[in-house]
Order: structure tokens, then C-alpha cells, then sequence
């Protein structure tokens, strides 16, 4: 495999910006490779500086689940940008979105569009403490919610304590309301709660984690949530910003059943262009600016290049009956084969993760024992088999409803054939 120019481009990358990259993960430092420049996509498939072409299972960490360039979605952006990339001013757009987004997610009865999950969940969790007159948070350990400061913790002191920042940069005191619970493990929830009866805002969830690996939520996990939030008087949120319209159109909260009081939706509902956003119950989200004190705006919110692109999204899904059912049949097939091959592997709907260990992954400590010497020599073997899959043991597979059968199948043969030399 030929990649001369993407080490060429990596090089000068690295000569202006930090380690080379935008965002940590592309630096493809935790499988041990140069990484990779992508130069198109179309379909199932993406293709590199060199001309390499990859099946390709990270679908932009989830955004492309109809495919990528999908013409529906592509055509409506090109019309768009004839009438100016940004107004800085209400439009059209932003309503037709919103109204969308709220047809599938009734919980969210008031939202906001913003430009990333980070602002998005930023400014949740700062809408649920205005509501609340509560300081606290409490989080799980392996669950990301982006990286603004008081998020930025997944492990360090454990429960029933404040939390060490897992970032240079943020001082212990952004996170010092911030507390650590298990995931799965709603006893320890309720430990805090005893602790804290009066302080904690809110519970903020990855309804299924997908930062550890894809970790699915225990039978009755997340309704444990919602009645301990409840009982104390705290909010809980629902950080959708993978699950959202991708485990259905009406997300973790419909496939699971559980309603919570604000959710976070992300890159699925730009699109694929840069778009987010938060909402919850009415009388929570009346106390955002300009109703209430809590501080919120941004210039760019609800950009009606990106709202438009929603809007196609989520027109072309409304439009595929048989979506979801294709893109459960489709990882399935993906998890059989990976089972066969004696791999170990949880999936949810197409979110999918192999894990190197022994061990049945339901929380982040179980997570932790993955190997990831061996998921390194598994994504490079799958690489230079065609296959482009998520530069980290701790990430989820995509699969999108472009994916074809031949490719699927492909897939899964390859994944069989690794285990059988290894």
C-alpha cells in the first residue's frame, strides 16, 4: 500500500499544527501508523492522498449513516450556498430543523441548535445547574461528553470524591463538582445521591456508551436513572450525540424506552456538517437567554448551510423504511462472523466494537483490559485489506445503510481470515 503522499502531508502537518492533526484520534498514535489523508468519499467507500480505497466502517465517527455524499443531502448543501454560507440572523432553516428534530424527540420540547456536541453538552449541563440552583454533576467513568473542562474527567479518584481533570490545562476546580459513577451500576448512583441529597444538577449518560468501545446499557440501567433522578429532584441527561437517530430515528430513548428531562443530539443531525444540538422540557429550557439567565449564543448556531443538510438527513431517513432494520441485519452479519472467529464483540443496532480481552466489557474497568498491542495489529491487518476501521481499540464500528452486501460480506471475511492467521 502506497502512502508516499499522506506521509508527505503528515509531515508538513505536523511542522503547523499539534502532532500533526485536528483532533487526537487521526493521529493514529494508539495503532502505532502514520495516519491516513483522506482526499473523497462517496457511498461506503472512502479514498486517500495515494489513490488507496477503503470500505469504510468510521463514517465520520457517525454522521454518514446513509452513506457518505449522499446525493439528497449533497444537492441541498450546493443549493444552499447560492444563497450565502452564513447570516448570523434567524432563518427559515433553523425552524424547519428544529421542528424536525422535535417530531422524533418529544422530550425535547424547547432546543437549541448549536455547532458541536462539546457546546452542546456545555451548555446543557449549564442549563440543567440555572434550572436547578445545583453545583454538582455526576458522569461515568468511560463516558466522553466532549472537552470542555468540567466534563473532561473519565477516571482518577473514583466515587463519592471530586474528580482529577484528565487534561493539562483544566484546573481542579472546574471539575471538583464534577462526580464519577460506574457505568451499569446504579448502586453507585445512589451512593452519591446519599452523599450529595441536595447538590446534584444532573446525571449526564451516554445511554449506550460508545467512548470505551460500545458498552450497551444492563436491562434496567438506565430506568434505575430515571427513578433516582427523580427521587432527588436532579435532571437526567442523555448525551445522544452518537445514538441519536442512529439506533432510531427517535434514538436511545426510543429504543430504550426511557425518557429524560434534556438531550444532546450530534453529527447525525448536521448531516455531516458542523451542527448540534440541546433541549429538554419547557419549563428547563425557558430559562435559556433570551427567557431566562442562563447564558447561551454563538454566531454560527444553526448555520443555514448545516441546517439545510439536516434537514435533508433526516427527510432522506423518514424516506428508508427499512433503515434501521438493514443496518441491524447488515452489523449482524459483521458480529457473527467476529463471534465465529472467536472475537469478542458488543453490538448495539450498527454500533459495534471487537475487544481484545477475555473478559465480557460492561464498564470501563472491564473495558480497560482490552489489549492494545493486539486491536493494533487487527486494524493494521484490516488497512491493508481494504478496510478502514477506527484508529483506537476504545472507538465503535459504523455501519452505514451504503454498505452493500458484497462489502459486508468482504468485511466479514476478513475479519474471519485475521483470526485464523493470528
Amino acid at each position: 500500500m502506497n502512502t508516499e503522499r499522506s506521509s508527505e502531508l503528515f509531515g508538513k502537518a505536523k511542522t503547523l499544527m499539534p502532532g500533526g492533526v485536528n483532533s487526537p484520534v487521526r493521529a493514529f498514535g494508539s495503532v502505532g501508523r502514520e495516519p491516513l489523508f483522506i482526499a473523497s468519499s462517496r457511498g461506503d467507500r472512502i479514498t486517500d492522498a495515494d489513490g488507496n480505497e477503503f470500505i469504510d466502517y468510521v463514517c465520520s465517527w457517525g454522521p454518514d449513516i446513509l452513506g457518505h455524499a449522499h446525493p439528497a443531502v449533497t444537492d441541498a448543501v450546493r443549493r444552499a450556498c447560492d444563497n450565502g454560507l452564513t447570516y448570523g440572523a434567524c432563518h427559515e432553516g433553523e425552524v424547519i430543523l428544529a421542528e424536525k428534530i422535535q417530531s422524533h424527540f418529544p422530550s425535547m420540547e424547547l432546543l437549541r441548535l448549536v455547532n458541536s456536541g462539546t457546546e452542546a453538552v456545555m451548555s446543557a449541563v449549564r442549563a440543567a445547574r440555572g434550572f436547578t440552583g445545583r453545583e454538582r454533576i455526576i458522569k461515568f467513568e468511560g463516558c466522553y461528553h466532549g472537552h470542555s473542562d468540567g466534563l473532561l474527567v473519565k477516571g482518577g479518584s473514583g466515587l463519592l470524591t471530586g474528580s482529577v481533570p484528565d487534561s493539562a490545562g483544566v484546573p481542579a476546580g472546574f471539575t471538583e463538582t464534577t462526580l464519577l459513577a460506574r457505568y451499569n451500576d446504579a448502586g453507585s448512583v445512589l451512593s452519591l445521591f446519599e452523599q450529595y441529597p441536595d447538590s446534584v444538577a444532573a446525571v449526564i449518560v451516554e445511554p449506550c456508551a460508545a467512548n470505551m468501545g460500545v458498552v450497551p446499557p444492563k436491562d434496567g440501567f438506565l430506568k434505575a436513572l430515571r427513578e433516582i433522578t427523580e427521587m432527588y429532584g436532579a435532571l437526567l441527561i442523555f448525551d445522544e450525540v452518537i445514538t441519536g437517530f442512529r439506533l432510531a430515528i427517535g434514538g436511545a430513548q426510543e429504543y430504550y424506552g426511557v425518557k429524560p428531562d434534556m438531550t444532546v443530539l450530534g453529527k447525525i443531525v448536521g448531516g455531516g456538517m458542523p451542527l448540534a444540538a440541546y433541549g429538554g422540557r419547557k419549563e428547563i429550557m425557558e430559562h435559556v437567554a433570551p427567557l431566562g439567565a442562563v447564558y447561551q449564543a454563538g454566531t454560527l448556531s444553526g448555520n443555514p448551510i448545516a441546517a439545510v443538510a439536516g434537514i435533508a438527513q433526516i427527510t432522506q431517513i423518514e424516506r428508508t423504511p427499512d433503515l434501521y432494520s438493514e443496518l441491524d441485519r447488515k452489523a449482524g452479519i459483521l458480529e457473527n462472523a467476529a463471534t465465529k472467529a472467536g472475537l469478542n464483540v458488543n453490538r448495539v443496532g450498527s454500533l459495534m466494537t471487537i475487544f481484545f480481552t477475555d473478559n465480557t466489557v460492561t464498564d470501563y474497568d472491564t473495558a480497560q483490559t482490552a489489549n492494545r498491542t493486539q486491536y493494533a495489529k487487527y486494524f493494521t491487518y484490516l488497512l491493508e485489506n481494504g478496510i478502514y476501521a477506527a484508529p483506537s481499540q476504545f472507538e465503535a464500528m459504523f455501519v452505514s445503510y451504503s454498505h452493500s452486501d458484497k462489502d459486508i460480506e468482504k468485511t466479514a471475511e476478513i475479519i474471519a481470515r485475521y483470526r485464523k492467521e493470528n
